[in-house]
């Protein structure tokens, strides 16, 4: 067991920096070297990580004796060949962001890399650990006695500026869909204990990026949509997604019914973005409605205000190290969001994806993975 667990980071972009700065709030960590291949980025996260020695390519960082795990964190597309390299040179325990893949023709490798990678391997889902929604997942079968309906609703902001614009294009990005929704589609497996069988979308490009031009072509990514998920048992889910609505109170709305009832988490987007002028931002709150007796009891869920400044995800990026810190160290058995999760969620966004380009429902019955029973 390490006294102090050591990280490797590769991808020091806007979210790798968010993760350097909650890794230095964690008791017995330190990040020793980072592969972050843009200038500014690479500046900007010395900041966050003074005894990082920076280095020009994986294969650098993977040199370094003096390392306990790996974050990959760079774009979208870069993750699998990057998991690839680690793979053959220095298997440690990963902790890789979402989506774990952008491609269906990444599939193979990606079942060759989960078979012969012996190291424990998280995927980032930082949602799961958003205070108010951990609290739904927890309570969520008690309240609703069986949940029969689960709504996801994001209003937020456009994409934001990265580097090169990767998250402007589907072939980087994997879609929409993909990118910034396969942390609800993961949540809907988790929250349902049950596999997706059929996925149907309607979405478009209506507000956003439609008058940027990169390298002579315009974006191509959504920026709206429904998607409704059906699953084995018989319940169903929907996505709303609209990212031309910062103006809402809460960013993040779930909302799981069951004969019993109804239990709802409300997230409050990056504070950062909260005008000054409207005063204290909104706080989390879990919402619990039985429907006998009637009366909704709201509880605030708030964070600790040095957790919350250390990124945009309402706290959750600090629990998710947490928990992977304690993987590394031995102190727990296996990683709370594995690959088959992963994969799992990327193939639903991709699916929602396939839906709005063609107007047609999509089986994700020959998918099937047997991760999660109904």
């Amino acid at each position: 067991m390490p006294a102090k667990v050591r990280y490797g980071v590769i991808g020091c972009g806007m979210m790798g920096q968010e993760h350097l700065r909650n890794i230095a709030l964690l008791p017995g960590t330190e990040v020793t070297v980072i592969f972050e291949p843009d200038p500014d980025m690479a500046r900007a996260s010395a900041a966050f990580a003074p005894k990082a020695k920076f280095v020009g390519s994986v294969s650098e960082v993977l040199d370094v004796e003096e390392l306990d795990c790996l974050l990959i964190a760079s774009p979208n597309h870069c993750h699998l060949p990057q998991m690839e390299e680690i793979r053959h040179k220095r298997p440690l325990p990963l902790l890789v962001e979402k989506p774990l893949f952008t491609d269906p023709k990444d599939l193979a490798a990606l079942e060759t890399f989960k078979a012969s990678y012996p190291a424990p391997v998280w995927v980032a889902m930082e949602y799961r650990y958003m205070p108010p929604v951990a609290a739904l997942i927890e309570q969520a079968d008690a309240v609703t006695g069986g949940i029969r309906m689960l709504t996801i609703r994001e209003h937020r902001f456009p994409f934001l500026h990265k580097v090169g614009a990767w998250n402007r294009f589907n072939r980087y990005s994997g879609g929409t869909f993909v990118e910034k929704c396969c942390h609800f589609f993961d949540l809907m497996r988790l929250i349902m204990k049950c596999e997706p069988v059929r996925v149907m979308a309607s979405a478009g490009q209506d507000a956003n990026h439609k008058d940027e031009v990169y390298d002579g072509e315009q974006p191509d990514v959504l920026d709206n949509g429904y998607v409704i998920v059906d699953f084995e048992n018989g319940s169903r889910a929907m996505l709303e997604l609209c990212m031309f609505a910062e103006g809402s109170r809460y960013q993040e709305e779930v909302s799981a019914v069951g004969p019993l009832g109804k239990i709802e988490a409300f997230v409050p987007g990056p504070g950062r973005f909260w005008p000054a002028e409207l005063g204290e931002p909104p706080v989390p709150q879990l919402v619990v409605s039985p429907r006998f007796p009637k009366g909704p009891r709201q509880i605030e869920m708030p964070v600790d205000a040095t957790i919350l400044d250390a990124g945009d995800h309402n706290g959750s990026t600090f629990f998710q190290h947490q928990g992977f810190a304690a993987v590394v160290r031995g102190e727990m058995g296996t990683p709370d969001v594995t690959l088959d999760d992963g994969r799992r969620a990327v193939e639903m966004g991709l699916a929602a994806q396939q839906s709005a380009r063609t107007g047609q429902a999509v089986s994700m019955v020959p998918q099937r993975l047997s991760s999660v029973a109904c």
